[in-house]
């Protein structure tokens, strides 16, 4: 005889749906509500926009960037690139100082002892960018920095025999060389006073050399590098032009040169307009090769003057036509352990950031860094021997990359 089993009914949970595949539907797990949270947020552009602008490095930027197109599309955008940049501005990290030695290669000098590890590849292609010019008979300088291309002269000697631009971004390429500069036809019994290398926002190299002639009619010749000749952008002739310092500093921005002249003036190259002028400095206030220099406000609408006297730094704006006083530093104030600072120390200024945010300042043997935003000064470097043949060379600031190479 079959017995038959009593089937007792299951307990139905009522939280539990039967799913088609005949599997029991429940509660979501945690795992899967923080997923839909997740997508809930980096589905919404306006929320993953926000995200994207608190990210720390433009190096984690351009990885975030190769998530999707979606992202990728986000993080392109010039409007985006233009905040990102106002909440993170390229920082400082670190600077090249051409060589104290008769012969040798730029020094790097890393601002901080240690730096994030997002940082560390870049960090070291810094220091090792000038290795493989090493050389017992050569030696080599930096002449322009930007963006990471460094433009370099290698010289024997007294005579130069090569210029070249070398990427960090590729530096497992040969350095891309540069015909020599365009000057020697413009000798002609003039007297040639200063020339220099300026690399523009648009990633290209301008020549500009001031020539002064027997007659009094001084010329600034200003060429352009354009598939690798130097053409004529400009020429620039008239009588009694403001003669230029010795060794005048020089600065591009917004399709103008700056260049500083005679002893009161800053003469203004207008490469659109194809004409120059001149701007009269503070009353009362004469500039030298050393004390003086010159720096871009951000958005282009002026330049900051910076004049350093014993030590008291001081820091004008120019902006239509009017000079604005906005700093006066006193440095021994802001520094107690530079007790060297007295008041017969000679004070030179090296060099000054964008936007006047900061500036290398040689004392003796002594680099120092004076940051202007968090005002603090301090020594960065030493020469390593007094030699009579050593001495510190120009500067060149390394900044952080912008806008990040692979979102160009």
């Amino acid at each position: 005889m079959e017995t038959s089993e009593e089937i007792i009914p299951q307990r139905v949970d009522p939280e539990k749906k039967p799913r088609v595949d005949g599997e029991t539907q429940g509660r979501r797990s945690p795992k899967s509500t923080s997923s839909s949270a997740v997508s809930r947020v980096l589905d919404d552009d306006d929320l993953l926009i926000e995200i994207l602008l608190r990210i720390d490095f433009p190096t984690t930027l351009v990885r975030a960037a190769l998530v999707c197109k979606r992202w990728f599309h986000h993080v392109s955008d010039h409007a985006f690139l233009r905040s990102f940049r106002k909440l993170h501005p390229p920082r400082l990290l670190g600077f090249y100082i051409n060589s104290w030695a008769p012969r040798g290669t730029p020094h790097f000098v890393p601002m901080l002892p240690a730096h994030p590890a997002e940082l560390a590849t870049v960090i070291h292609r810094a220091k090792s960018t000038f290795d493989k010019y090493k050389s017992d008979s050569t030696w080599t300088d930096v002449l322009d920095y930007r963006n990471g291309n460094v433009f370099i002269k290698h010289c024997e000697g007294r005579n130069v025999y090569a210029h070249g631009v070398h990427s960090l971004l590729c530096s497992e390429r040969a350095m891309a060389v540069v015909p020599p500069f365009p000057w020697t036809e413009l000798y002609n019994g003039n007297f040639d006073t200063c020339h220099k290398i300026l690399s523009t926002e648009a990633g290209d190299y301008l020549h500009v050399l001031v020539v002064c002639a027997a007659d009094g009619n001084d010329e600034v010749h200003v060429h352009r590098l354009q598939n690798g000749v130097w053409c004529l952008h400009h020429k620039f002739s008239k009588e009694r032009l403001p003669g230029p310092q010795f060794r005048p500093k020089f600065m591009h921005v917004d399709n103008k040169i700056y260049m500083l002249a005679a002893h009161n003036d800053i003469i203004v190259l207008d490469l659109m307009a194809s004409s120059f002028s001149t701007i009269q400095l503070p009353q009362g206030l004469r500039h030298g090769y050393s004390n003086t220099a010159l720096s871009p406000v951000d958005d282009g609408t002026g330049v900051y003057l910076i004049h350093v006297k014993q030590l008291l730094l001081r820091i004008w704006l120019q902006n239509k036509g009017d000079w604005l006083l906005v700093e006066t530093i006193y440095l021994p104030g802001m520094c107690k352990s530079l007790s060297i600072l007295d008041c017969n120390t000679s004070l030179q200024i090296k060099h000054v950031g964008d936007n006047a945010e900061f500036v290398f300042l040689e004392m003796g043997r002594w680099i120092l860094y004076l940051d202007i935003k968090c005002r603090t000064l301090g020594k960065v470097y030493e020469i390593p021997s007094m030699d009579p043949w050593c001495s510190i060379g120009d500067i060149y600031p390394f900044m952080m990359i912008w806008p990040p190479c692979s979102l160009r």
